[in-house]
């Protein structure tokens, strides 16, 4: 079951769901989904004259990023082509019997602006900002100004609680995240980590 509009802020008055800040529910609270606005935080990713990355490799994608910080009354131009990391203002808290689901705004989209190349899903106990993985697929570079609208969260209630959410008992990479996260794949099992 998706949740409408009622059962969310139901959730929210709650304290059940956490999405905070939510400064305007009349124009963030859709009917049957929330919006979030951008973040002020990007993650990079530099053209250099490497080979290639490897995924197991911590610094090869540390040395690939370079953070922006785009500063009050500021834009982000994303150009044709560019893929960027990015980050959403508000925090969210999932509980253990729900999943969310990151979509990218339609007005947005027919900018040929994308919010996510494939992580389109917060797990159940996941808690921190959202990282958005910024395309433009278009012609013409977009100005992204922090604190617009640019992505939404609708939410599908599980059948039953997840037994084992996603969280620190589980090892989870990116639990509380307050910006825009790297990839940390390096952490997963089959490249000698423990996830």
């Amino acid at each position: 079951m998706i949740l409408s509009d009622v059962d969310i802020l139901d959730r929210i008055e709650s304290g059940d769901l956490v999405v905070e800040p939510l400064d305007d529910l009349d124009l963030q609270i859709q009917p049957a989904s929330v919006d979030l606005r951008l973040g002020r935080e990007f993650l990079e990713f530099q053209r250099t004259n490497i080979s290639c990355i490897h995924p197991n490799s911590e610094r090869e994608v540390e040395e690939y990023v370079e953070e922006t910080t785009v500063e009050d009354n500021g834009e982000f131009i994303l150009h044709p082509g560019d893929f960027v990391l990015g980050t959403t203002h508000e925090r969210v808290e999932i509980p253990p019997d729900l999943i969310a689901h990151v979509e990218g705004r339609s007005s947005l989209g027919r900018l040929a602006v994308v919010v996510h190349a494939t992580a389109g899903l917060c797990d159940p106990g996941f808690r921190g900002k959202i990282t958005l993985e910024l395309s433009n697929l278009g012609t013409a570079p977009v100005a992204l100004t922090p604190g617009m609208r640019i992505s939404q969260l609708t939410f599908t209630e599980l059948t039953t609680r997840a037994e084992r959410p996603y969280g620190t008992d589980r090892g989870s990479k990116y639990q509380d995240q307050g910006g825009p996260q790297a990839s940390r794949i390096q952490g997963d099992r089959e490249f000698g980590g423990d996830q």
